[in-house]
């Protein structure tokens, strides 16, 4: 029986989501020691991978179930109670035998979190303290990303990918309980793509943040701190 797991987590001490072989400590490295404690030999697929420090509240993963795990709040329960309490899983749900996580994706909603002030102890892992903040800048340029665009800019050096097309459905900010809120909706995202458009909000003006959209011009950024992101909800 094939499953989607929706999981939460704080990635304040893992070293991403992704399995590696020189560590454990990540997401996926976590689940996967548990499980095979669980006596399930089934590969874990993430929806995509998040960097080091990033956390979610939706991330999806499939898993293939043995037939004896037939109980699925079973499962969770037990899930919960072995893994670190800053992994959460949220559901386990039955799902068809072709649904894959990360293929079966139609969009993946990301949202970065930012505070115009001295930063605290209490906040210092979750949002990004910064000094100032021209919000209305920000709110009128975020719209610049909307659409399809060759995001060659805005990725990692190293990125391992066929294209770097992406097609943004929704980018929006807004303000909340003291808050700034950068929401972002796309078909997919290049590896550090978010933060570096971020850091181009916050850095650029209009006419070079379209220069460095439409490959242009390319500015030197530096990505804003993974701290500030969250996976917030895969769109099947």
């Amino acid at each position: 029986m094939r499953c989607a797991l929706t999981i939460a987590y704080n990635g304040t001490n893992f070293l991403g989501s992704q399995a590696q072989k020189s560590s454990s400590n990540t997401i996926l490295g976590n689940l996967e020691k548990v499980i095979s404690q669980l006596n399930i030999n089934s590969k874990i697929v993430a929806s995509g991978r998040t960097d080091k420090g990033v956390h979610a509240t939706g991330q999806v993963c499939h898993i293939d179930l043995p037939p004896f795990w037939n109980n699925l709040n079973k499962l969770k329960r037990i899930l919960n109670e072995m893994l670190p309490s800053s992994i959460q899983v949220k559901s386990v749900k039955e799902v068809d035998a072709e649904f894959h996580a990360r293929y079966s994706a139609k969009k993946r909603v990301y949202r970065y979190i930012i505070k115009e002030s001295r930063s605290n102890p209490f906040e210092d892992n979750f949002v990004t303290f910064l000094s100032s903040v021209n919000f209305d800048i920000i709110e009128k340029n975020i719209k610049l990303y909307i659409g399809q665009h060759d995001f060659a800019n805005f990725m990692k050096t190293g990125s391992d990918t066929k294209s770097s097309v992406r097609e943004v459905f929704k980018a929006f900010a807004y303000r909340h309980k003291g808050y700034i809120v950068l929401n972002f909706e796309a078909n997919g995202f290049l590896r550090s793509q978010i933060r570096l458009m971020v850091g181009a909000l916050l850095k650029l003006d209009s006419i070079e943040l379209e220069e460095q959209l439409k490959c242009k011009k390319s500015y030197k950024i530096k990505p804003s701190p993974s701290n500030g992101l969250y996976l917030a909800r895969i769109k099947y």
